[in-house]
């Protein structure tokens, strides 16, 4: 199993809860099938948007299934579904909770899907928001009694919410799991919690107990904890219903040999069932772990995500200053978790409606958008926590904050554009790589959020207008990613006191352009990893850097020429290409270390020193010899 394959995870899905973003206003926690009754406790509530409501277990088999007033006891399409959830132990939740957000506040209709004992026709529902008058919670029974034999997803699959597991890591100072035989459904996130004192979760194969999978698999490191509950937490998800081996691997004691092993969807009969694992694990040489954790999974401690950057002991001093799992690039082809995706507005697409093959051109650019927007989330991650919790928490309105927060959220959403086709046809992806952002106060921040959307604005336009005949496939998610990034643009234009210049104007900027000005901005040099190696991205070579400064303002209020600095080596006749709106190059010459700024221009403005004039944006990369950099020449 990995993430991301390892963490590009929307383990952004594998984490609960974002606590890097704006709490839930409420969380409600329903049982389902408490005491043996066929009910749901409470029967109704009252959410609000963004208010969460967690589902708990109760024996013996039940299941959390949307329908519609019109048709109770039978699943609505698009709607959500816990799958069945067998629940044995009498005088407690099952470990296994389904969590949905709320959207919005139409009426939302529930049952159990159990046909046996008739659960829905017997009163098994439950509403969210259901009208006082008219189709009341008791209207909506009175017809589940009528209803015919109930129904669920084909597939059985969780679909709509957050189905997980939790697994407690070394209860009342035992060496083992609990519980260490789960069953478990494709999508579903396990999450192990620690209790004292230095456990650690890694995933084995059966045949070789107590060592580490040669390739891929998961590991937590080891976790020292000196309280119960730590707060610490490792989430992998469920992608196949392939049988997974786990253990401990602390050799004081040798944990993983004394039974303090676990498996996941393991058989139930045969030569490879848990207990022949855990009697093959007793007679295995001592335990060893990955070099370097967390891997395959999300580690965090109360909220925050922790990356040890090698090494197999949990460094506190690394904890990522992000505390949600944005942080980090999370595995393709996994689900936005809902409590993100609420908070974003929605999820990546179900279906892409991908081709048969990708192109290399197409290729090249999903991996670019990729790795800027590792940049922007980095940005927005250390940005949104500094307002939220940090320094910053009295700058702007809560409203400005919160919005923050959903930009955020959104930023993950849309990487999932390129992590999820580029998983699919299984190409290479660009991990995070180290940076180093100007920013120093809440006004920095907000002008580099606002020069890497522009950059994607940008770089979306380049892709679309180079894939539409190749790859048309990719227009429809790049063209709804470049309407919200407008957005985004527009609503850090009024943060700063300017007018909205962004979104009616968006400039279509090379891809070489691009990487150019965010590989020497904020991209530690020879950092990004990829195929292995570290450095900077293949295919794309970095522009020497540019510099456009403005002297005083004239009485215009408009920004008339520029200062241009640029490397010494760079000689000869040079001009600066002036990207306007919708793909227009304008080119004004550089005479004394000056340049006029066309005055059709307005708004954000980006200028490329080029050492020829009169070619298209098509072309200028042909002609380009340092930048880009960004003015703004609007009524500054």
């Amino acid at each position: 199993m990995s993430f991301f394959s390892s963490v590009v995870l929307a383990l952004a899905v594998a984490v609960s809860s974002v606590a890097g973003f704006t709490p839930y206003s409420q969380v409600y926690q329903v049982q389902v099938g408490a005491n043996g009754n066929l009910t749901f406790d409470p029967e109704t509530i009252v959410a609000n948007v963004g208010d969460q409501v967690v589902y708990n277990f109760h024996p013996k088999n039940h299941s959390v299934t949307q329908s519609s007033f019109q048709d109770p006891c039978h699943d609505l399409p698009g709607g959500f579904f816990s799958g069945f959830v067998p629940t044995d132990n009498l005088t407690a939740a099952s470990p296994t909770t389904f969590t949905i957000t709320i959207n919005d506040t139409k009426p939302i209709w529930v049952y159990c899907a159990q046909t046996e004992k008739s659960h829905c026709q017997s009163g098994m529902v439950h509403a969210i928001n259901a009208p006082t008058t008219g189709n009341t919670i008791d209207a909506f029974k009175a017809a589940a009694s009528k209803a015919s034999t109930s129904t669920s997803p084909a597939n059985g699959l969780p679909v709509g919410g957050l189905r997980k597991t939790s697994v407690i890591v070394s209860p009342n100072d035992e060496l083992q799991y609990s519980s260490n035989n789960i069953t478990a459904l494709i999508g579903e996130v396990i999450e192990f919690s620690f209790n004292p004192a230095n456990h650690s979760v890694v995933q084995s194969s059966f045949g070789d107990p107590c060592h580490p999978l040669s390739t891929g698999g998961f590991s937590s490191g080891f976790v020292p904890t000196e309280v119960a509950p730590s707060g610490a937490l490792f989430d992998i998800v469920v992608n196949d219903t392939k049988p997974i081996w786990f253990y401990c691997a602390q050799t004081k004691k040798t944990h993983c040999q004394a039974g303090m092993v676990g498996s996941i969807n393991a058989p139930t009969s045969g030569p490879n069932t848990l207990e022949a694992f855990i009697g093959l694990a007793a007679k295995a040489s001592l335990s060893t772990i990955p070099p370097a954790a967390p891997i395959g999974g999300i580690l965090t401690v109360n909220g925050t995500v922790v990356a040890t950057d090698g090494g197999d002991v949990l460094d506190s001093s690394k904890v990522v200053s992000a505390n949600s799992t944005i942080s980090v690039v999370p595995p393709p082809g996994t689900s936005i978790p809902p409590d993100v995706s609420g908070m974003a507005g929605g999820s990546q697409p179900s279906n892409y409606n991908w081709g048969s093959s990708i192109s290399a051109n197409a290729t090249s650019f999903l991996t670019l958008i990729l790795f800027l927007d590792n940049v922007l989330l980095e940005a927005l991650v250390n940005g949104n926590n500094n307002l939220t919790t940090g320094g910053w928490s009295n700058v702007y309105p809560q409203s400005i904050t919160d919005t923050i927060s959903s930009m955020t959220a959104q930023a993950l959403v849309h990487r999932s554009t390129s992590t999820d086709s580029l998983s699919h046809y299984n190409k290479p992806m660009v991990g995070l790589c180290s940076y180093n952002f100007p920013i120093s106060n809440v006004d920095d921040f907000v002008v580099v959020a606002l020069t890497l959307i522009l950059l994607e604005i940008g770089l979306l336009l380049d892709a679309m207008a180079n894939l539409v005949l190749s790859d048309p496939w990719l227009i429809s998610p790049l063209a709804s990613t470049l309407g919200s990034k407008a957005r985004m643009a527009g609503m850090v234009n009024m943060m700063q006191d300017h007018v909205v210049a962004a979104a009616p104007r968006e400039a279509w900027i090379p891809a070489d352009l691009v990487y150019s000005y965010a590989y020497n901005h904020y991209v530690v040099p020879n950092s990004c990893p990829m195929n292995g190696a570290t450095g900077g991205l293949p295919g794309y070579t970095a522009l020497p850097s540019l510099t456009l400064s403005n002297p005083p303002v004239s009485g215009t209020g408009r920004v008339t020429a520029v200062t241009v600095s640029y490397p010494s080596s760079i000689t000869g006749t040079l001009f600066i290409a002036w990207l306007g709106p919708w793909g227009s190059v304008e080119y004004t010459p550089v005479v004394n270390g000056n340049s006029s700024v066309p005055s059709d221009l307005s708004g954000h403005v980006w200028g490329v020193l080029t050492n020829a004039s009169g070619g298209s944006v098509q072309d200028l990369m042909n002609v380009a010899v340092a930048g880009p950099d960004m003015v703004w020449v609007t009524n500054p």
